[in-house]
């Protein structure tokens, strides 16, 4: 593969001979197990010489279902961000039994006070944004020199775990001004609970920032989505909830943070957070074959995942 690199000096369109040969190579590869992690690191290293472009009629068929395929389940049917991603007052009526995204949990009573916290609608419909950033905390991104080439999308997605104390929590959420807050209130009672808590207190500092809640049918149905096409764990990652939110809500998807490998692809042990090395429970997630399905996303066309160092401008 590195003969390629050395006759040709410059980037490759995306759907150039090579180019398509080089994303073939990716596609080939219809489940992780299938190579070694070296080899699949090597071919993905070779598509770097290709210039990514969006592939408009993949990504039509990824998120629309074609008539002639009506059985064919995609992002449009399955999930339907525009209308489920957030709990709101048109989806879910007062004096609703909202059931918890874990059924253990049950149901949780829509009264009066919590309906007025749901915004009427949306307040986002499909493909509304141009360029969409989706934030991983992915040890890739440390160091990536990413950060213009982020702040530059029409809208960024980004992730923060909870600060124990009020104040630093609340400080480090001033520093995205004009941001919304996304929480899993009806993931489980628990986390209604933390959820409430975050609201409140943003109301008591007389926060800007607007608070959203999953709609627990939108956690529901992406998992079982994203289930159906391979991706096997106890739960997917907020990232891929939020990366799948994305691909409904804008025209160009562009993921950060989100290779989930021990080593980066020229071989490297990184850590597993850009901000420390705590990996998470064993069996919870799957974020290699998260990662793994990204790099198939890549290769069509349907989003792209950076990896490397980033040349803003």
């Amino acid at each position: 593969m590195h003969k390629y690199f050395e006759f040709y000096k410059g980037p490759l369109e995306f759907n150039s001979t090579r180019c398509l040969e080089l994303r073939q190579e990716i596609l080939e590869v219809k489940v992780l197990s299938m190579v070694k992690p070296s080899e699949l690191f090597d071919r993905w290293k070779s598509l770097q010489i290709c210039k990514w472009a969006m592939d408009t009629s993949e990504a039509n068929l990824f998120n629309v279902t074609p008539v002639s395929m009506p059985g064919r389940s995609t992002l449009s049917r399955c999930c339907n961000a525009p209308g489920f991603l957030f709990t709101t007052q048109k989806n879910t009526p007062i004096e609703t039994n909202l059931r918890y995204e874990v059924d253990s949990s049950g149901f949780y009573h829509i009264n009066q006070e919590i309906f007025q916290m749901f915004p009427k609608e949306m307040p986002y419909y499909r493909s509304q944004f141009k360029k969409c950033a989706v934030v991983g905390n992915g040890g890739i991104l440390k160091n990536s020199g990413c950060g213009e080439e982020i702040n530059s999308a029409d809208f960024v997605f980004r992730f923060h775990k909870l600060e124990k104390w009020r104040r630093p929590f609340f400080s480090v959420l001033q520093m995205y001004k004009n941001a919304s807050v996304l929480l899993p209130a009806f993931y489980n009672a628990r986390n209604t609970l933390v959820s409430l808590r975050v609201k409140y207190l943003l109301d008591d500092f007389k926060s800007q920032q607007q608070v959203y809640f999953f709609h627990p049918k939108y956690l529901l149905n992406t998992s079982r989505y994203w289930l159906s096409l391979g991706v096997r764990a106890r739960r997917i990652s907020t990232g891929l909830i939020l990366v799948t939110a994305a691909l409904e809500l804008c025209e160009e998807v562009h993921l950060f943070g989100f290779w989930s490998f021990p080593m980066n692809p020229s071989g490297f042990h990184i850590t597993h957070h850009y901000y420390d090395n705590i990996k998470p429970k064993p069996g919870f997630h799957a974020m290699p074959s998260e990662s793994f399905t990204f790099l198939h996303l890549h290769s069509r066309g349907i989003l792209h995942m950076h990896t490397g160092t980033c040349n803003y401008g």
